[in-house]
């Protein structure tokens, strides 16, 4: 694919070439001066970023939504297929598309329910008699949930099988929830039910196995979605935002990502694979998701001793560990828990659509926009509030390019990422496969998937040398239903922080784990990324996320009654995010700050020094190399500050532009180390791996620390100092990189 971006790359090396020869004899800028030098050393036009605000339409925004959304379009079906047209379609339309659109292929191992033979939860008596059975498919309020592409609810990636057994209730699944439940009862032969939250999907059923438990329910809990809220005749869907009780989280139980049949490699027709049973991070007993309707039937009959306060739910009723099994009293006493679990597994083509427009100045750098397109059932929400934002930012831009008003300097790829949803499969793929290329050209990503949660105000996440483009962009634009607040004044008063550099700030967060196709750029490339959202009110809900997520109710019903009305948040979400992309695009000098990164280096090393400081101490390993080490860094960042603004770049020789702009865009690849994580796929970068320690400090370390800690054993004393000796090397390598030779 990405030949078809580099066919320009030899003109850029030949318009720099010029442009440095044309400094050194002294040709000023002028009317006897070529066009292209007066491109070279162009900056970002401030008047075209208005240009772009303005042409920004919600109702185009919606109208997206209402087309992506006419039916479900799960990874690789016909829905899915027809969602690429569509894309190719806007990308490729000759008065607003791109320079180029294509599809690329791959063929990736997925898992499905089988349609001919639904999964089955029940209650069975001795006498193998049912006694009670969970719904095998969602409730309809409307011709949404009865379309026949509905896909049952499922747990991608569970093993299909016939686990009966006594229930008992493991809270959210955590080892600690094990443990504990494993000191009150002998959980061999058991069924758990757990509720999402606290533990990832695949967990709950991992963590599971070790203490002979032989299946997982998983159900959402309406304390941690509804606010407590349970009934549909008034206060869940279809009155509002909140999750009805037959309502399913469905998810892809795996805890790696990208195609597992082909790790570090592109999944095309003809890769090796891995045996199937080579496959780690999945459950290793059959699992099924639930409503929580069903959830309540089973868990307010469960007997034994009452599970812990903090194990207690929304339900009108104790949560009980369970006898194992249900109370003497209930009409299930004496009976187990069945699952009829049917699910496979199966090599599909999945398709990325991709697109680009090509850069005038410095072809051979991409800037990269991404959303995956693929959804669980219509998926108004996650994704397609993301493409239909990522559709109109195209549109304004693509006609803006067709119209001859504007080219950018860089190229700016746009991906429509496939299969997301079962692993972040569509967007990995792409960086094997076009690894070298990514890693040397690539500027940045910007992510924009959930692009609205709800409408209260921005959210976004990001490297720390990207917060000072996504904090400009927002200062730019204007908050929902307002001509006077911007977005950034709006924001700071939900989510904020006390920078030492900035005093109040707002809180852009991190990327540290792999929750959207951010992570293979981040984590896997080293290539600085932003995550971009609109988000809620978190003092007015408990809920973890949206309340319709991955259920059959995420429709475009759902987003424009409850989530988005009249789109003026999607509408925010695209301005601001566009914004951010252009920048990125066009200025001379890239918008990033290497300052802000010592920062955040500083912080974590401050957190560090007050939890490993003494501990570490005492096995003889110093934290002390690692001050040094943060220390330095800041000083390379102070003076290439420094360097930057003593320099009139503009007039100076284009290679000392390249030169910096280097520095820049490759800071956060000088954190990569292939081997500091040998058993987690696609985890390189040492600052923003993500971390079971909950600490927010320097990840390998903190999670080396903590289990050192834990077991006194030598070796794990050893691996945190070794872990401690990759980090202080990383950011020598960041601080040796920012230098000017």
């Amino acid at each position: 694919m990405l030949k078809k971006v580099l066919l320009g790359s030899l003109g850029a090396a030949l318009v720099l070439t010029a442009g440095i020869l044309l400094g050194h004899f002294g040709i000023q800028r002028g009317s006897t001066a070529p066009d292209w030098v007066m491109d070279v050393t162009q900056d970002v036009d401030e008047a075209l970023i208005q240009k772009f605000i303005a042409e920004v339409d919600n109702i185009a925004i919606q109208e997206n939504l209402r087309e992506l959304t006419k039916v479900p379009h799960m990874a690789t079906s016909p829905g899915d297929e027809q969602t690429v047209q569509y894309m190719l379609k806007r990308w490729q339309d000759p008065d607003t598309g791109l320079d180029q659109a294509w599809r690329e292929e791959y063929k990736v191992y997925l898992s499905f329910p089988d349609p001919n033979t639904p999964n089955k939860v029940t209650v069975v008596n001795p006498s193998d008699a049912v006694l009670y059975t969970a719904r095998e498919k969602e409730k309809a309020y409307s011709s949404d949930q009865e379309d026949p592409e509905v896909v049952q609810p499922y747990a991608a990636y569970a093993p299909a099988g016939h686990p009966k057994g006594r229930l008992v209730y493991a809270n959210q699944g955590k080892p600690s929830d094990y443990f504990l439940l494993n000191q009150t009862l002998n959980l061999t032969g058991t069924v758990a039910i757990t509720r999402y939250g606290g533990e990832g999907r695949a967990g709950k059923a991992i963590n599971a196995a070790p203490y002979g438990v032989i299946g997982v329910l998983v159900y959402t809990d309406p304390w941690d979605i509804n606010d407590g809220k349970m009934s549909d005749n008034n206060e869940t869907y279809p009155f509002s935002w909140y999750m009805p009780p037959s309502g399913v989280e469905r998810g892809s139980f795996n805890t790696h990502y990208g195609d597992m049949l082909t790790p570090y490699l592109a999944a095309k027709d003809d890769t090796y694979r891995i045996p199937e049973k080579n496959i780690t991070g999945i459950p290793p007993i059959p699992t099924q998701p639930i409503g929580f309707e069903d959830a309540y039937a089973l868990i307010c009959e469960l007997g034994g001793e009452p599970a812990p306060s903090e194990w207690q739910g929304a339900f009108n009723c104790t949560y009980n560990f369970g006898g194992p099994g249900f109370k003497p009293t209930s009409n299930f006493n004496n009976s187990d828990v069945k699952l009829d679990i049917y699910n496979r597994e199966e090599l599909k083509n999945s398709a990325n659509v991709m697109g680009v427009i090509r850069g005038s100045v410095e072809p051979d750098r991409y800037v990269i926009y991404g959303n995956h397109r693929d959804s669980w059932v219509h998926g108004a929400i996650d994704p397609s509030s993301g493409t239909s934002v990522m559709l109109e930012v195209t549109r304004v831009l693509g006609r803006m390019v067709k119209q001859g008003k504007w080219r950018p300097r860089r190229s700016i790829i746009f991906g429509s990422w496939g299969a997301e949803e079962f692993g972040l499969i569509g967007s990995t793929e792409y960086t094997e496969e076009y690894y070298s290329k990514l890693s040397e050209r690539s500027v940045a990503y910007i992510n924009v998937d959930i692009a609205v949660f709800a409408n209260a105000t921005l959210r976004a996440s990001s490297s720390p040398s990207a917060q000072s483009v996504i904090l400009k962009a927002s200062k730019q634009v204007k908050t929902p239903g307002s001509d006077s607040t911007s977005v950034y004044d709006n924001w700071i008063r939900y989510f904020n922080r006390t920078s030492p550099a900035y005093g109040v700030i707002p809180n852009v967060g991190f990327l540290t784990g792999a929750g959207s196709d951010y992570a293979a750029f981040i984590h896997f490339l080293g290539i600085t990324s932003m995550d971009i959202s609109y988000t809620y009110d978190r003092t007015k809900t408990r809920a973890r996320i949206y309340p319709a997520y991955h259920t059959a109710y995420d429709t475009f019903d759902y987003a424009s009654k409850f989530i988005d009305p009249g789109f003026t948040s999607h509408q925010t979400v695209a301005r601001t995010a566009g914004n951010v992309l252009m920048r990125l695009a066009d200025s001379l000098l890239l918008p990033f700050n290497c300052s802000d990164y010592a920062e955040t280096l500083e912080g974590y090393l401050s957190k560090a020094m007050e939890l490993y400081t003494d501990g570490l101490a005492s096995h003889m390993i110093s934290i002390e190399p690692l001050q040094t080490a943060v220390r330095n860094f800041r000083s390379a960042a102070a003076r290439l500050d420094q360097l930057i603004r003593d320099s009139d770049l503009a007039n100076e020789t284009p290679l000392k532009v390249r030169r910096i702009n280097d520095q820049l865009m490759l800071l956060d690849r000088a954190f990569l180390d292939p081997v500091a994580f040998p058993d987690r796929y696609g985890f390189r970068h040492v600052i923003w791996a993500s971390s079971k320690a909950g600490q927010a400090t320097f990840p390998g370390l903190a999670d080396a620390y903590t289990r050192a800690a834990s077991t006194g054993l030598d070796s794990d004393w050893k691996e945190a100092h070794r872990q401690l000796s990759i980090l202080v090397q990383a950011i020598h390598t960041g601080r040796r990189h920012l230098a000017r030779t």
